[in-house]
This record gives structure tokens, C-alpha cells and sequence, in this order.
């Protein structure tokens, strides 16, 4: 991975530790050492002092010759979702529509370009793109990031789009700055977003966002259903009024728990001696 442009606060061991992290990918669980060091742009020697590092913390262990990822990944990951509380307060309302809908349902977020999976109440189904938490795909392509994008002040979207996607998908839908122009305004004016497989063949989703206290979108929230089961006039007039029914919930349960004003309790005065 390429070096970054840095100021002399930044501490390159860590930023190289991080890079040894995400350098494991989806169906390569174990990778040997001189694959994180070509996957990483690191010599083999600081390679393997980083790898067994993170074996020592727990976040990676050896296997079958090479080193795996622990469970314990997750965690840092979530101390990101449950910080923001999005999870507790959004999982018995996609409980509920997956329950009524029995087509899968995530929360994302942006990040530069992309949009990033932090929540997921999932069926067992099969379509083309698998999706985790951590999963990330380019925004423009996916009714989840038309939603963010648009929720963007106009002069943003240029600027965070210019940004390099740093997810793997190649996307067969590349619209030219007037016709995603058109495609976001029409996402504001509506209130929601529709993908039609124009981020990979066999996949349909509606989205629609999730606001703060003060009307910002701050993640959107998707029902994502397989485009030879679902036709869109089923997903945009069944599913999509429960979508926002949830979503509307959601967003006024955050700005309750949000408004909730922080109580400081006072720490006791020592008595004089």
C-alpha cells in the first residue's frame, strides 16, 4: 500500500499495522507472510515483526502456514458503531421490517467515495455481492450511498466523489457529472433512492436516510432484495412505505436519545483532614 503524504504527528508504525489488518480479504482468510508484504508494500522482515505483534494483542494468530484474522477484529469495528449507539437504537425496527419483508436490510455510512456497511439484520439468500459489516462498495452505484451523496451539500458531492474508491467491486453503471447530478436531485426531491443492478447484475435496493435531531442525514438504511425474485413495482410499492416507516422511527428514536441532556455527577469532596 502506498505511503501516505504525513505531518510529524503521524505514526507510521501504526498506519503500517492497520494496513497489515486490512490486507486479509474476503475468501482469503490465511495469507502468508510474503503475501502481506507484497499486499502491503512492506518488507518481509517488518511484515512479519507487525504480524507478531497483532498475534501477541490477539487480533491475528498462525495458520496452516501463513496467519489468519481472530474474531477479535470485530472489535474495533464496533467500539465505531456501538460509540455512535446507531446500532441499539436501529435493530428492533430492521428486525421488524426484515421480519415483514423477509428480504435483508443495512445501515452505511460514507466514507471518501464509498459507502461502509455498520449494521445488518441479513436472510439466507444468494446474490451476486456477499455483504458484511466493514463491507464497502462504491456510493454513486448503491441506493444506500445516492441517499448520503444527496444529503451532501451540493458543492461536497464533487469533492467526496473525487476521492479513489477503495472497494474491489467493478461497477457496471458509470454515470457522467450531468446524469448523476440529475439522479441525486431527484433522490432530494423524493426523499428515498432506487438501485436497479446498476452496481452489480441480480441486485435491487431501495433506501432511504436517517436524520439527526436537526434534519442532517447522518446513515441510510436499505431493503435489498435479488432482481429475478423482486420486481421493482413490488419493492418501491410494498417494501419501500415500510422502509420509511422504519427509517422515520429510527431517525426520531436517535434525535430522542440525542436531545437527552447529559447528566454530570459530582465527585465527592474529600473532608479536610
Amino acid at each position: 500500500m502506498a505511503r501516505r503524504d504525513t505531518g510529524p504527528d503521524f505514526i507510521e508504525a501504526l498506519a503500517r499495522g492497520l494496513d497489515v489488518i486490512r490486507a486479509f480479504r474476503p475468501r482469503q482468510p490465511i495469507m502468508s507472510l510474503a503475501a502481506v508484504a507484497a499486499a502491503t508494500g512492506l518488507a518481509r522482515p517488518t511484515a512479519r515483526r507487525i504480524l507478531l505483534t497483532l498475534a501477541g494483542l490477539g487480533y491475528v494468530r498462525p495458520a496452516d502456514g501463513g496467519f489468519e484474522l481472530t474474531p477479535r477484529v470485530l472489535d474495533l469495528g464496533m467500539s465505531y458503531v456501538l460509540s455512535r449507539n446507531l446500532w441499539e437504537i436501529a435493530r428492533p425496527y430492521m428486525e421488524a421490517l426484515v421480519a415483514r419483508t423477509h428480504e435483508s436490510s443495512s445501515i452505511a455510512q460514507l466514507d471518501g467515495s464509498d459507502i461502509v456497511y455498520v449494521a445488518r439484520v441479513a436472510v439466507p439468500k444468494i446474490i451476486t455481492l456477499a455483504v458484511t459489516i466493514g463491507t464497502r462498495f462504491p456510493a454513486m452505484q448503491t441506493s444506500l450511498g445516492k441517499v448520503l451523496l444527496a444529503g451532501l451539500p451540493a458543492e461536497q458531492v464533487d469533492r467526496v466523489l473525487a476521492e479513489p474508491s477503495r472497494s474491489p467491486v467493478q461497477v457496471r453503471w458509470q454515470p457522467g457529472p450531468a446524469e448523476r447530478e440529475a439522479a441525486l436531485r431527484e433522490v432530494r426531491a423524493r426523499g428515498w433512492a432506487l438501485t436497479d443492478e446498476q452496481l452489480a447484475l441480480g441486485i435491487r435496493s431501495v433506501a432511504a436516510p436517517l436524520r439527526d435531531g436537526d434534519g442532517r442525514v447522518i446513515a441510510a438504511m436499505n431493503v435489498t432484495v435479488h432482481a429475478a425474485e423482486t420486481s421493482v413495482e413490488v419493492l418501491t410499492g410494498e417494501y419501500l412505505p415500510l422502509l420509511l416507516h422504519a427509517a422515520g422511527a429510527i431517525s426520531a428514536d436517535w434525535a430522542a436519545w440525542h436531545g437527552v441532556p447529559a447528566i454530570e455527577v459530582p465527585l465527592p469532596v474529600p473532608a479536610a483532614p
